[in-house]
């Protein structure tokens, strides 16, 4: 499988709930963890981060009067129970994997350390990044910028529920026209809604190109880190 070597794959919570409206779905994991495994089989080394916003949402809960920094905590723990479903997932597939946690709890998952990091990728196991960046007021869109050009990733494939970046939004907008490629600049200044404008200009200053696809369609994480034509491509131009 031509391509990519080394790809850092985003996961928001909510892919992870599948048709529910919160938490996680079983079937939905399954087909995810199939997804990465055919990755790994061909000799991609593979990061994933995932979100917790199927089971809480820090800005939601700032939003109603709790202190973000407590509120992000929590979400930075939700993220935490996703990466361990996911190992679970994972391994029941037969793949070697480790969480790697960016607040320390030795019981359940490693320390974030980016050394290690790196020798389990190369070693072929399954990096799952747990806690964010281990700080408040980022998001985990920031932590798969951040991690990607600290292992030194070609790529991030960000996984939605949508096969791409639009104007606008397709599910209330049928006349929504879907980009095939953009720059940062584009997107930072139309405001599009690839990632939050702190990982996106992070992804700026250190070149990391991201694919924009939908999770949906089975498949559709090979082909994005087989370097072929799917969702939109953000990049320098």
């Amino acid at each position: 499988m031509p391509g990519y070597k080394r790809v850092v794959v985003k996961l928001s919570g909510e892919a992870l709930a599948g048709e529910q409206p919160f938490g996680l779905e079983h079937g939905t994991l399954e087909s995810i963890a199939l997804q990465i495994k055919a990755l790994a089989k061909h000799g991609i080394q593979t990061a994933v981060v995932v979100g917790g916003g199927n089971i809480w949402r820090g800005v939601s809960g700032s939003q109603r009067g709790m202190d973000r920094a407590q509120a992000d905590y929590m979400g930075m723990l939700a993220t935490c129970i996703n990466a361990l479903a996911l190992q679970d997932a994972l391994e029941a597939n037969g793949m070697a994997t480790r969480v790697m946690s960016a607040i320390e709890m030795r019981q359940i998952a490693e320390s974030y350390i980016r050394r290690r990091a790196i020798r389990h990728l190369e070693k072929g196991r399954i990096v799952i990044f747990a806690a964010g960046t281990g700080n408040p007021y980022f998001s985990t869109d920031t932590t798969a910028a951040l991690r990607a050009a600290e292992i030194e990733a070609d790529v991030i494939l960000m996984a939605k529920t949508v096969d791409g970046v639009y104007d606008d939004d397709p599910k209330t907008n049928p006349n929504a026209k879907k980009y095939e490629t953009l720059t940062y600049i584009d997107a930072l200044n139309q405001g599009l809604k690839v990632m939050d404008s702190t990982a996106l200009s992070l992804c700026m200053d250190n070149d990391i190109p991201i694919i924009v696809f939908s999770l949906l369609q089975e498949g559709n994480l090979a082909l994005a880190a087989k370097g072929e034509k799917i969702g939109t491509t953000v990049g320098r131009e």
